[in-house]
């Protein structure tokens, strides 16, 4: 199998650098809209279900926050026969399925507590060292339409897969249809493993030997050249701020349509909710993607703020059923704009031969965005107990606040791209 023409990219390429992005969405969008919810409440108490669940979410993802970048490092500096990033795809992947598991096999909070976090640590290790793919295997003018054909990919990934979660997963399934879910989520994940790691020839490596500790790489992300474009780290505030507030309105979703909506199956109403999002995802992600390569990203991203906060002041002002689908689709639209416009200005800040260590940085925000998210877990429950349902107008408004200065603090940007 030759190797992907960097200087001849074709439609087929596109799919083998970004089809383990549909596995890996699936996974924690079925994890984080459906599972998790669901399952904590086998053993936390009603009240607190919201801090439960922050606190579970918030830890693991601060462990993908050190753990993603750290992998991107030391696969920049690794020379393994098969390529610098496939043998941690592989192994990460690996691991990872043999963790899934332990979902349905706990028996406490503590026991689910470990599973998601040695999960995150090598979901996170694979994924690391598997973005870099774009950068290094697809040419500067085509990146926005590699970010979004990603983009598209993991929105097929993630809403195809919270919808099986939703109805097969259920308070009258109980375990058995968790099992059921988690098998079906570690076949996916095998398949594009192996496709991956099958189908993809990285380019011949710079043949540098380097230390591949994580010590090492750790001081490979910290050196001060990494951070010291100003424009990267605007680019990092405003990406953390856009991804708190996507998290935050996705986290607690399972929560606020079973507490303020009052549906009978919260669990179906939130996987609606996010495949409807998704719809307005699949409307706007691909012609984003083009358009970014063209009017810049910057325009781009900040009227993707715009549109989130909209979507979310519709939440807002009313509680009915209709408008809050409606409000899903506004929302989706704002997310596809901003996955397929910003993961391409993160593409134009990774240096050659540090493709993974600056996507992995660029990671940290996010990551570093949906772990912030979780801290509101806990104030939804205190201004729950004070006043009912003030906790839920509380997130809403704070999720206001994140797209509107995430749009203003992309301005900050001044890279030509």
């Amino acid at each position: 199998m030759p190797n992907i023409n960097v200087a001849n990219f074709r439609r087929w390429d596109y799919v083998k650098i970004t089809i383990l992005g549909f596995a890996t969405t699936a996974l924690w969008q079925s994890l984080h809209s459906i599972i998790l919810p669901q399952r904590l409440l086998d053993f936390v108490p009603e009240a607190q279900k919201n801090t439960y669940l922050g606190i579970i979410t918030l830890c693991g993802l601060l462990l993908a926050m050190f753990a993603q970048p750290i992998a991107g490092a030391m696969s920049d500096r690794s020379t393994f026969k098969w390529g610098r990033r496939r043998p941690y795809i592989f192994w990460g992947m690996l691991v990872s399925i043999l963790l899934l598991p332990g979902f349905a096999l706990a028996g406490s909070f503590a026991a689910i507590f470990i599973v998601y976090c040695l999960l995150q640590v090598t979901a996170n290790t694979a994924q690391g060292p598997y973005q870099a793919f774009l950068p290094e295997m697809v040419p500067e003018k085509k990146r926005g339409m590699a970010s979004g054909f990603r983009s598209l990919l993991e929105l097929l990934g993630g809403v195809s897969f919270v919808l099986i979660a939703g109805y097969v997963y259920t308070s009258k399934t109980g375990i058995g249809g968790l099992w059921i879910l988690l098998g079906t989520i570690g076949f996916v994940l095998l398949v594009t493993m192996l496709t991956t790691v099958l189908l993809v020839h990285e380019q011949p490596s710079p043949g540098v030997k380097e230390k591949t500790s994580p010590l090492a790489a750790f001081a490979d992300i910290t050196k001060t050249e990494t951070w010291k474009n100003r424009s990267f780290i605007w680019f990092l505030i405003s990406r953390l701020l856009f991804y708190m507030g996507f998290t935050t309105i996705q986290q607690f979703a399972f929560y606020y349509v079973q507490d303020v909506v009052g549906v009978k199956d919260p669990a179906a109403t939130a996987a609606l909710f996010v495949a409807i999002a998704a719809g307005g995802m699949l409307i706007v992600v691909w012609p984003a993607g083009y358009f970014s390569d063209r009017i810049g990203r910057r325009l781009l991203t900040a009227i993707a703020g715009i549109i989130g906060a909209l979507g979310i002041a519709l939440i807002a002002l009313t509680n009915s059923y209709g408008a809050i689908l409606i409000a899903a689709a506004i929302i989706g639209v704002s997310k596809g704009i901003f996955d397929s416009t910003n993961w391409a200005l993160a593409t134009d800040f990774a240096s050659k031969n540090r493709e993974a260590i600056f996507l992995g940085v660029a990671n940290i925000a996010t990551t570093g965005g949906a772990a912030l998210a979780r801290l509101i877990g806990p104030g939804i429950d205190f201004f729950n107990n004070n006043s009912p349902l003030s906790g839920y107008t509380f997130m809403l408004i704070m999720c206001i606040v994140y797209f509107v200065v995430g749009g203003v603090m992309v301005w900050g940007v001044k890279k030509r791209v």
